[in-house]
């Protein structure tokens, strides 16, 4: 559905894109997952034909974003990182202006936008500018579906958005999903990555690694340790002096330290302990979706 070959794009001296390459299959929900910078963005506006690469193709449902921009356009449903809807205007009239420029109509698609819909209703009669992020978001998906869209492309829909309202939308991108709606996704949310068929995980313009979560998850190659101290800080710059360490970094109340499979607890604890740091506890964890992101940007550091 979409096919993205030796993509690159440059700014200047400024590489966004070097050499990306995958694909997104029909009906499947794809997840670029990076930070900021990582040039999610320029691809995005790459496949909605809004700029060109500097070389390399990419085709979205066989049209080529460069020659076939037209086609492409009718398609996709898009969402910019930004919310670029008209401020000034309710909810129902923004709804009614994208759908009048696809020469469409609410009625006769409503039946996509129905249950997000049904949270805009009480607020139809209200500007744009004037609803919470929770709200725009569905105001701004809504209006990317009026026309009926193959394809979403999502540039990190849920920034700057309350927990409940970023746990909504993606039970909507599932159940469009079932509707056999394509969706390519970027996010900076690594637990979002673990609601995705397939995720690529990108940094500095480059897909480090490409895979379903759970296989990414399960190929971490480390051994595992969640480290729980009275002071994470602390604990940080005393397991840098530890000699077997891999890798560590802060994960919320924790530390989490890979190494290698003959490491044991003990070693960990009695150096934590010569170093006075007040352990808590230690155990040995799953790797998750951010755990292999940040081994990756940690050999990618040591390469550089």
């Amino acid at each position: 559905m979409i096919a993205i070959q030796n993509i690159s794009k440059s700014y200047g001296d400024v590489k966004a894109l070097n050499s990306i390459s995958f694909r997104v299959e029909k009906g499947q929900l794809f997840g670029l997952i990076g930070p900021d910078g990582s040039g999610k963005t320029s691809l995005f506006r790459i496949l909605t034909s809004l700029l060109k690469p500097t070389s390399g193709k990419a085709t979205v449902a066989g049209f080529n974003t460069v020659t076939d921009y037209k086609d492409i356009r009718k398609i996709v449903g898009y969402m910019p990182e930004r919310f670029s809807l008209y401020m000034d205007l309710t909810v129902e009239e923004n709804l009614k202006f994208f759908a009048t420029v696809f020469n469409t109509t609410i009625r006769e698609n409503y039946h996509l936008i129905e249950e997000i819909y049904q949270m805009l209703e009480p607020f139809k009669n209200r500007r744009a500018g004037d609803l919470s992020g929770g709200m725009k978001q569905k105001l701004a998906l809504s209006c990317a579906l009026i026309h009926k869209p193959e394809i979403l492309l999502l540039d990190e829909p849920t920034t700057g958005v309350d927990p409940v309202s970023r746990k909504d939308f993606w039970d909507i991108l599932k159940k469009l999903q079932k509707s056999g709606i394509t969706t390519l996704v970027s996010t900076p949310f690594m637990d979002d990555a673990e609601l995705c068929d397939e995720v690529a995980l990108v940094q500095k313009g480059e897909i480090l690694k490409m895979d379903t979560p759970q296989n990414l998850a399960n190929g971490f190659p480390h051994k595992l340790w969640k480290i729980v101290s009275e002071n994470n800080y602390r604990t940080l710059k005393v397991l840098d002096e530890f000699e077997t360490k891999i890798s560590a970094f802060s994960f919320g109340n924790s530390v989490h330290l890979a190494t290698g499979d003959d490491v044991d607890e003990q070693a960990i604890v009695n150096h934590l302990k010569q170093h006075n740091v007040k352990l808590i506890s230690i155990a040995i964890i799953k790797a998750h979706i951010e755990d292999v992101f940040m081994d990756l940007m940690s050999h990618e550091k040591g390469s550089s």
